[in-house]
């Protein structure tokens, strides 16, 4: 689990590892970056915290880890603490005690901390301008930019800019590339045959080590890649319409390959288990689009996987917005659930196509909420009471959007009694389970 150290007598907080030496006494540690900042301490130049900070390392209550799901979504860039309450159905105090009281930091302190430490990523690694840095990390003006650096770097904008270090600057034949930190061990190997196994045909492909997708930005369309970068980091190629709001461009590819979680505490709690043991590195993956994940759980119910992909191609091609020009399989966003839901035909079995637009139906209308919100009781119980869609695919809905304790495997797999011992972290070991037979060799 990471922790930052912050020394009294300088000011200045450090991320494992640093070289500095100061006295025990004199140090203070912090599960967040954005606690020591709220305290007062400002990053280490030596160290550089803000280029690794990323997980929430602490083991908060469900509600925190909910609100600070949708504070990476953006929730706060222009909503207020308010806004974040009603969202979650509790008073804005309530949740400002339980953020301090699990994280240190209140939910607006965090947020600024996660636009700042990314903007301060953007500056040193890209040749955008400082404008848009500001408007791609989420900021709404430029001198809530300026201010909030400031408060957090000591120093400007242009200041941290002519400070980055040569070494520091990627560059890429077209689009924008950035890194994506990891704590090791990380199976990228593991990561890349589960996304494999359940790519979409024209919006997904895996090949030769690459992840490539197609992505929709407010009706535009974009593609990203990921490749494993180093013993620390994966690189994101993001070629995209505009940069404003990049950084949740960059927080949910982080997401989909598992790179935002700390899974420290996960891998102590199934230690004993040889299943995990075995390849400590592996991550749940996450999904880059909700809805297109639901329903590929939801056709799986009735089709072999060859079928299922060959049926997931089918609705691309019929629906699917076309995307000409981009890299070779990949031609089409997946359609959304509004169109899902009108569509009169499609390549499905009756049953199987009437799942689909019962679901696509809920999800357009509000019914069924699919951004990681919602606690895993009430998320399942909103998707089985869709006719069609059982435990088991709401599970792995579940999963897919993150919540630690989805476990889709109790329709086939015998071991529900033993996967009691492993609650609550019943993601990770059925992420395990089914990597099991198929999964190459892991990395680090």
């Amino acid at each position: 689990m990471t922790t930052y150290s912050a020394v009294v007598t300088t000011g200045i907080y450090c991320r494992p590892g640093c070289g500095a030496k100061p006295l025990a006494e004199n140090v203070r540690t912090f599960a967040l970056a954005a606690a020591a900042e709220a305290e007062g301490f400002r990053a280490c130049l030596r160290c550089r915290p803000y280029r690794v900070a990323g997980p929430v390392a602490a083991d908060p209550p469900e509600l925190v880890c909910q609100a600070v799901q949708l504070i990476i979504d953006g929730t706060l860039d222009e909503g207020t603490e308010a806004a974040l309450g009603a969202r979650l159905a509790v008073s804005p105090r309530h949740l400002r005690r339980l953020f301090h009281d699990h994280l240190g930091v209140t939910p607006d302190q965090l947020a600024r901390s996660r636009r700042a430490h990314f903007a301060r990523r953007l500056l040193d690694d890209s040749e955008l301008t400082v404008a848009d840095v500001a408007f791609a990390s989420g900021f709404g003006s430029l001198r809530q930019f300026n201010r909030d650096m400031r408060a957090v770097f000591r120093a400007s904008p242009r200041e941290l800019r002519d400070r980055r270090r040569r070494g520091d600057r990627l560059t890429a034949d077209g689009g924008l590339t950035m890194r994506m930190p990891f704590v090791a061990p990380y199976d990228w190997d593991g990561v890349l045959a589960f996304l494999g196994e359940r790519a979409v045909p024209g919006v997904e492909s895996v090949e030769d080590g690459v992840y490539r997708r197609t992505i929709s930005l407010d009706g535009a369309a974009g593609v990203l890649e990921v490749r494993l970068g180093g013993a620390d980091h994966l690189l994101l190629r993001a070629h995209l319409p505009y940069w404003e709001g990049l950084i949740h461009v960059v927080e949910r590819a982080a997401r989909m390959v598992g790179t935002d979680v700390d899974t420290a505490p996960a891998v102590a709690h199934l230690a004993g288990d040889p299943l995990v043991t075995a390849r400590p590195g592996l991550r749940a993956p996450g999904a880059w689009g909700a809805f297109e994940v639901a329903v590929h759980a939801v056709v799986a119910q009735w089709l072999d996987p060859a079928a299922t992909r060959r049926t997931m191609a089918a609705l691309v091609r019929d629906l699917g917005q076309t995307v000409p020009g981009l890299d070779p399989g990949l031609t089409h966003l997946f359609p959304s659930a509004a169109v899902l839901a009108a569509a009169d035909r499609t390549a499905l079995p009756a049953e199987a196509a009437a799942a689909v637009r019962d679901l696509a139906a809920a999800v357009a209308d509000g019914r069924v909420v699919l951004d990681g919100g919602a606690p895993l009781a009430d998320l399942v119980a909103s998707l089985t009471a869709l006719p069609g869609t059982g435990t088991t695919a709401a599970h792995h809905i579940a999963l897919r959007l993150g919540h630690r304790d989805a476990f889709p495997l109790a329709a086939h797999d015998s071991a529900e009694r033993t996967a009691t011992a492993w609650r609550p972290w019943r993601a990770l070991a059925a992420t395990h389970v089914l990597a099991r037979a198929t999964a190459p060799a892991a990395t680090s």
